[in-house]
């Protein structure tokens, strides 16, 4: 089989519809989204801030906003989704057998994952970094105090490792103790079983919430390990990762370049910026490019908001966890966030 990959320019070029050049790139997986009308979304089982489900069912956080943010893309309608709860072990099965159409859960990129399970990261959407959560009676101000403690953590997370090789690598002395789930990790730390508890400082600052007395426990400031995270799919539709990473990008752009969810209408009909324009469907095509309506950024921006608005109200200082933006900030404003341009 051979297989044309055309730019825009090459496909009028040749002189054939944008829906004929669509053809040569299927996606069983965007097909199927459409069939059944929702996306099927890989979560955390519960973790504040990031996806995390009340008394009623209904699903909020950071990465929660992202799989609401690519049904409106997608669908054109950000409430049809369908949350699927994993654990670290489960989750990338999960992914794997086809049960979810995407992960969007904080699970650190890293080369060996991308290279031996059959995924792909889509792009970062959390610079996280791991740290420890100790109790103040403890007087513990930094990891290198931990030697000799106790440390509780979540069984096949990339935590579990990097505590692992930071202190052997120092010649500390720590016991690892590891769970099942972050649940039950952060459990054992509560009724005293360890000294510590690690993972993500965002992941620790929606786990602490959960403690008996919260704040009786301090979040050290030193982050041992940069863990990037992002939305992952699976190998082999090439299309549909064109889609979910470009979702991304949209939320972050459309952070950069002033549009938000309460601006959103004015600036689809009045811009003068090209990229803007791009970006909302009002010239490019860009939407058709993928398979999917030339408004798919307008009604995930509309419907959901940037990527600013999103952390704000469910990590950011409008939350709980009053996440300051530190490496989550746009590049232009000391940040690591950044995004291709939409040209």
């Amino acid at each position: 089989m051979t297989i044309r990959i055309l730019s825009v320019a090459g496909v009028l070029a040749a002189g054939i519809s944008l829906a004929q050049a669509q053809q040569l790139a299927p996606s069983p997986t965007l097909d199927a989204v459409k069939a059944r009308g929702n996306l099927e979304c890989g979560v955390h089982l519960g973790l504040p801030g990031f996806s995390f489900a009340n008394d009623k069912g209904e699903w909020t956080g950071l990465d929660v906003d992202y799989c609401r943010a690519l049904a409106a893309a997608v669908l054109g309608d950000a409430s049809k989704v369908k949350y699927t709860p994993t654990s670290v072990q489960q989750r990338w099965p999960i992914l794997q057998s086809g049960q979810v159409d995407v992960l969007s859960r904080n699970s650190t990129i890293t080369f060996s994952r991308n290279a031996t399970l059959g995924l792909n990261f889509q792009g970062i959407n959390f610079y996280e970094g791991q740290t420890f959560v100790v109790r103040k009676s403890t007087g513990v101000k930094e990891a290198a105090g931990l030697d000799g403690a106790s440390v509780c953590v979540a069984a096949g997370s990339t935590e579990e490792k990097n505590a692992a090789d930071w202190f052997r690598e120092r010649n500390l002395k720590v016991t690892i103790t590891n769970f099942q789930k972050n649940d039950d990790a952060i459990t054992a730390y509560d009724s005293g079983r360890c000294d510590a508890y690690t993972a993500g400082v965002g992941a620790l600052a929606g786990q602490r919430a959960k403690l008996k007395n919260p704040d009786e426990h301090i979040i050290l400031t030193q982050p041992i390990s940069n863990d990037p995270q992002g939305p992952v799919t699976r190998w082999g539709d090439e299309r549909w990762q064109l889609i979910v990473r470009w979702v991304l990008n949209g939320t972050i752009a459309a952070e950069a370049l002033g549009v938000t969810s309460k601006n959103v209408d004015d600036m689809k009909a009045n811009s003068k910026n090209t990229e803007v324009r791009r970006l909302l469907g009002a010239e490019g095509g860009f939407g058709a490019m993928m398979g999917l309506s030339n408004d798919w950024m307008y009604n995930a921006i509309k419907q959901v908001g940037n990527y600013g608005e999103s952390y704000e109200r469910t990590v950011g200082m409008g939350s709980p966890l009053k996440l300051e933006r530190g490496q989550n900030q746009l590049w232009t404003k000391g940040g690591l966030l950044f995004t291709p341009p939409f040209q």
